[in-house]
């Protein structure tokens, strides 16, 4: 296997101005151009780990995801890489598949590999449980938060997010299906439709709310269950994409119309919601502005920013979808452009 000194002997060019062009730095054109031509010929590549316990830095980031399946979560990770490739990192991507032990294995195994920082969509809630296996790598929660966490987390403006989406169908009979009451996001998603009920002076009816796994399953499932109360719901909102998926599902199968025989408001996605007739309205989450500012705040961290951990919440919007007017005087594809930041 070649090493470096094959390609300084092939180049005739000193090992610090390879190492330095090898890790990123600028060298004369002439020597890129020897070095990348001598690379080729003796199939020389770096040795990362070796270079990370020698320079303590292996230019990696992991990201701990729930699941790669999720079209929020590939849209946020799709849109951080190469803002993070642009500072040198690569992405390092692998997912937990909703499984605790799995979650703190993964965690382990990306502190053993030497990542530079870690962004991480969590599903544990103690955040002692992290520390303890990463130890001080830098750590950006995304989308959720957890107890005792001292570091930078971007979320949405869960609560208020579905606030407005709530006020939006006031006055109707409004089922919520919503995720798993464990996780951060999924409480604040309930609390909001919980809250602007009681800011109206509206009796909030438990058994319009039901809480799923984030997944079309119980997306499906909860959707029938709702519609087979004596009572049932006369709008539905439903907080999680995949179970957005799993009740239209089961809205086709039943023959029941969105939104003529049902209003309807799901989550995310707003390509693929668009091209359904008639269409419908969905909660747009800003996933660009998500992804912008995890990036910079673990860049931050890296560049060796020690300031107290940081809770950034990006405003939502409800797209409307459908050729309706906005229902009472709600202009629900408005935009709040402010963003609430307060240390944690």
């Amino acid at each position: 296997m070649a090493t470096i000194k094959d390609v300084a002997k092939r180049t005739g060019l000193s090992l610090s101005t390879i190492s330095k062009y090898l890790n990123g730095g600028n060298v004369r054109e002439e020597n890129r151009a020897a070095i990348d031509a001598a690379v080729r010929e003796l199939d020389y590549s770096v040795n990362v780990l070796a270079r990370s316990l020698k320079a303590n830095r292996s230019m990696t980031i992991g990201v701990l995801l729930p699941t790669l399946s999720s079209p929020f979560f590939g849209r946020v990770v799709t849109e951080m890489e190469p803002l993070l490739r642009q500072s040198g990192y690569e992405c390092f991507i692998c997912s937990y598949d909703f499984d605790r032990a799995q979650e703190l294995a993964k965690l382990e195994f990306l502190a053993r590999y030497h990542v530079d920082g870690i962004v991480y969509v969590p599903q544990t809630t103690d955040f002692s449980e992290v520390r303890a296996r990463v130890g001080q790598t830098p750590v950006i929660l995304l989308d959720r938060t957890m107890d005792g966490a001292d570091c930078d987390a971007v979320l949405v403006d869960n609560l208020n997010a579905v606030y407005v989406g709530v006020e939006h169908l006031i006055g109707r009979g409004l089922g919520l299906i919503a995720g798993p009451q464990s996780i951060s996001t999924a409480r604040e998603r309930a609390i909001g439709y919980r809250r602007v009920l009681e800011d109206y002076c509206l009796p909030v009816d438990e058994s319009l709310i039901a809480a799923g796994n984030y997944d079309l399953e119980s997306g499906s499932r909860l959707f029938g269950a709702l519609l087979d109360l004596p009572q049932p719901p006369t709008a539905m909102f439903v907080t999680n994409y995949d179970m957005t998926i799993g009740a239209l599902m089961a809205a086709h199968e039943r023959g029941v119309r969105l939104p003529e025989d049902l209003d309807f408001i799901g989550y995310d996605n707003v390509e693929l919601f668009s091209i359904l007739s008639p269409r419908l309205e969905i909660v747009e989450q800003p996933t660009s502005e998500i992804a912008r500012r995890a990036a910079e705040l673990l860049i931050a961290r890296l560049s060796g920013d020690r300031s107290p951990g940081r809770l950034l919440r990006l405003k939502a919007r409800i797209t409307t979808t459908s050729d309706l007017p906005a229902r009472n005087g709600t202009d629900a594809g408005a935009r709040a452009e402010a963003s609430i930041e307060h240390s944690m």
